[in-house]
């Protein structure tokens, strides 16, 4: 039996149907444990529950952003091996999704409502990056992982002292997130001006800001 050659239609039920998992779905499988696994938790407040379920909704809208980067700039790369590093950077994020998602309904809280709008938005964004060109689309997960990097250490900040289940979450996150960062830049990414940089940080200061709340 030969393969079949997939068509412009096919990939595009692919994606669909990927897109519809990711942002409905369950939590994927995770090809790693929860770094917070078979840790005890805290006894927390009220208010330090309701924080910190806040912080890791944001986180996990994140993901639900970088599922939909990758995935946007594989779509549209043009050398196979750029479109294999977006494919399994998208991999190793489904580990945070599936994280973030458990730590969540553990906290008692709900993921963000709008991560359909923040998918789309997402998806949107990593196709045009790689429509201008692969040195720039990589050059775009840089920028990105570094922006994460820093939010990441941010939230660390700010979590109860006690939640120690979610800090080691974030822990690992912030050091694989960093390792992205390195590889698309070694692989050839370009730096990204600073006017596009600013906008990054403006879009994402949106986000944030929305998913916390709702």
């Amino acid at each position: 039996m030969t393969d079949r050659t997939l068509t412009a239609l096919d990939r595009l039920i692919g994606q669909l149907d990927q897109a519809l998992h990711t942002v409905f779905g369950p939590a994927p499988v995770p090809g790693r444990a929860s770094p917070a696994a078979g840790k005890a938790d805290a006894e927390l407040s009220a208010a330090e529950r309701e924080l910190a379920g806040r912080l890791m909704r944001i986180n996990h809208t994140g993901e639900i952003c970088a599922q939909a980067l990758y995935q946007g700039q594989a779509a549209t790369a043009r050398l196979p091996e750029v479109r294999g590093k977006m494919d399994q950077a998208a991999q190793e994020e489904n580990d945070h999704l599936a994280w973030t998602e458990e730590r969540i309904r553990e906290l008692g809280g709900h993921t963000s409502y709008l991560n359909p709008l923040w998918y789309a938005g997402s998806f949107a964004i990593g196709a045009l990056a790689g429509v201008i060109g692969d040195k720039w689309s990589l050059g775009f997960v840089a920028e990105t992982e570094r922006q994460v990097v820093r939010h990441l250490e941010g939230h660390l900040q700010r979590l109860p002292a006690e939640d120690r289940k979610s800090r080691t979450i974030l822990e690992q996150m912030r050091e694989d997130e960093g390792r992205h960062a390195t590889v698309a830049i070694e692989s050839g990414g370009a730096e990204l001006p600073e006017p596009v940089r600013r906008a990054m940080r403006c879009s994402s200061k949106i986000m944030t800001g929305t998913a916390y709340w709702l």
